[in-house]
């Protein structure tokens, strides 16, 4: 898990890097409040795939409460997410400008959405 984990923090700042054009300034300025995002989205992951492994553990005994449990958190973890990005929205709008801070969620959520895909392809369905 570290070690996917790793790649695909690797392969992510190579593709913010490609697709964000920074200039050097832009990139001084960009990059410290891109490592503190990156620090708190961890901390939103770790909490992610807590809660996948809890479904896992509960998935041959699903009772409708740790549905209904499961469910909810899923729920606040996406709030939690949504919170996140537009805290820094903020924070890259007002360091560098409206539009490159629009630029990097446009990416940031494109990055989501395969991620969530991929982990949802392996997530199978409650079967109850």
């Amino acid at each position: 898990m570290e070690l996917l984990r790793a790649d695909l923090k690797a392969e992510k700042v190579a593709i913010v890097t490609e697709n964000m054009e920074l200039t050097d300034a832009q990139s001084g300025i960009f990059w410290p409040i891109y490592r503190k995002y990156d620090a708190e989205l961890t901390i939103f992951n770790d909490q992610r795939f807590a809660l996948i492994k809890d479904y896992a553990q509960s998935y041959d005994q699903m009772t409708d409460a740790k549905a209904d449990a499961l469910t909810k958190q899923v729920f606040s973890l996406l709030g939690k997410r949504l919170k996140l990005q537009e805290k820094y929205y903020k924070e890259f709008a007002k360091a560098l400008n409206p539009v490159l801070a629009a630029k990097f969620m446009q990416i940031e959520r494109q990055i989501n959405a395969i991620v969530d895909l991929q982990i949802s392809d392996e997530i199978p369905l409650i079967t109850k």
